[in-house]
């Protein structure tokens, strides 16, 4: 690997992956905006009596829907309609990337 210009020859360049396994679902993702006017809510759960414990953001279209800590996994019954592979959490704070093709946080 050449070093970029500035960049000290010890210090490892830090991929779009950051520390985890290289991901190649990543790199053709563009930014995206969460499609929902209400982050604090899975649409397809909107009129269900228990709440998602979790709302995850598809980072290929922006669908906005509940993780797969919650009951009905609508994030993941997204990824196995359209095939996008890759969503990330959208709790303040934090900055995981979970990659459905591969099955790990990316």
């Amino acid at each position: 690997m050449m070093p970029r210009q500035g960049m000290a020859l010890s210090m490892p360049a830090v991929s779009q992956n950051g520390t985890a396994p290289r991901c190649e679902h990543l790199d053709d993702l563009a930014p995206v905006a969460p499609l929902s006017n209400d982050c604090r809510d899975c649409r397809d759960c909107r009129d269900r009596p228990d709440r998602p414990a979790g709302l995850v953001v598809c980072l290929t279209c922006g669908w906005v829907a509940c993780s797969d800590d919650s009951p009905r996994r609508h994030a993941r019954a997204h990824y196995e309609e359209t095939d996008h592979p890759v969503a990330a959490g959208l709790q303040s704070g934090t900055g995981w990337r979970w990659c459905y093709v591969h099955q790990r946080l990316v």
